[in-house]
């Protein structure tokens, strides 16, 4: 009589299998497959087993010897099915995704799994499935602008220099304004967090003033200079750069990387710099915000304290700021650049190559 092969479970694999035959979340033939082989571990008989989980001896069998001869790995991995699928299902998968990537529907902006799936005949699970398999997400846009920066290589090179290779005696400072902050107070409390239930807001608030963040990012330790201004003028950069004067080394050179901003280049702050020689402006290439990571702080603090804050004044708002600059210079974390300004160059010009063909079609 052939007797049922013997199995002996690691901890490791019991607790995997145990999590499988509990879990919601979990594939139903998994769960089963999972309590056949605990059960199996326990001394029980394959008749017995097949009695208990209502299925037949046979696929007892099979998931216990899979189990003995592979593992828990055995077992998650459904056999190759012989056979060629249908070419109707081939053909099928084809036009979804080709109409999911080359087509629109006539009263839309993009395909959902319904309105394609009538579209083609099928139900909306094949669409879904076809649209994981091939990471098709027809509901996600993301922004995205190319510089038309005629010297866009120049300025790439000299900014990701600084970057990767600053210069002796010097500071590498990331400068910025993130603008028209607004103290907004939610019209009611916001409720709690508790098990089950995210934090909520309201979704109307009351406007209580703006401001403007200066800020000046140093790339060797994170530290952050910052100063909050009701306005945005040459003035208050002026301002500001005296403010990165007295708070930096006087020994050392600064290098400033900024943007094209109107206020940066004016007359006024041309004539400052000159009279002020260690100090350097670098400027990006245009519609390049992602070169500055200073833009990088300003999203933390954006997310972490302004995003879901309740300020009933602009005070309130300014003086929240200024704890979140000196909480974070307390534990300063700088950011690291990696990418190579060639690579950056090569994407660029891949980007340009593909709209320059959609424009000509």
């Amino acid at each position: 009589m052939r007797r049922a092969c013997q199995i002996t479970l690691s901890d490791a694999d019991r607790t995997t299998l145990e999590r499988w035959s509990r879990g919601r979340s979990t594939q139903a033939r998994w769960v089963t497959r999972a309590r056949v082989v605990l059960a199996a571990a326990a001394g029980k008989e394959n008749k017995d087993i097949a009695a208990e989980l209502g299925i037949s001896r046979g696929a007892v069998a099979r998931w216990r010897d899979r189990f003995a001869a592979s593992g828990v790995a055995g077992i998650k991995k459904d056999a190759p099915r012989g056979g060629r699928p249908p070419k109707e299902r081939r053909d099928l998968v084809r036009r979804i995704v080709e109409m999911t990537t080359q087509q629109k529907p006539a009263n839309a902006t993009h395909w959902s799994t319904r309105t394609l799936a009538e579209a083609l005949g099928t139900n909306h699970a094949l669409v879904s499935r076809v649209w994981r398999a091939h990471g098709l997400k027809p509901h996600l846009c993301h922004a995205f602008k190319l510089s038309n920066d005629p010297h866009f290589a120049e300025k790439l090179l000299d900014v990701v220099g600084l970057y990767l290779d600053p210069p002796e005696h010097a500071l590498v400072l990331c400068v910025d304004e993130k603008s028209q902050i607004q103290a907004l107070d939610r019209t009611q409390k916001s409720l709690p967090i508790y098990p089950g239930r995210c934090a909520t807001m309201t979704h109307d608030y009351k406007r209580n003033g703006t401001t403007t963040l200066f800020a000046a990012l140093d790339m060797l330790e994170g530290r952050l200079i910052g100063q909050c201004m009701p306005r945005h003028r040459h003035q208050e950069f002026i301002k500001f750069l005296k403010q990165i004067d007295a708070e930096t080394p006087a020994g050392l050179d600064l290098h400033l990387i900024v943007d094209n901003y109107a206020t940066h280049k004016h007359p006024k702050v041309k004539a400052w710099l000159k009279r002020h020689k260690r100090f350097h402006l670098h400027f990006i290439p245009t519609s390049s915000s992602w070169l500055n990571l200073v833009e990088r702080w300003f999203r933390e603090i954006t997310e972490k304290r302004i995003r879901r804050g309740a300020f009933r004044s602009v005070e309130q708002l300014v003086e929240a700021i200024r704890a979140y600059i000196q909480e974070h210079n307390g534990d300063p974390q700088p950011f690291v650049w990696t990418a190579k300004a060639q690579d950056i160059l090569e994407k660029v010009r891949r980007a340009k190559a593909v709209l320059d063909k959609i424009a000509s079609e």
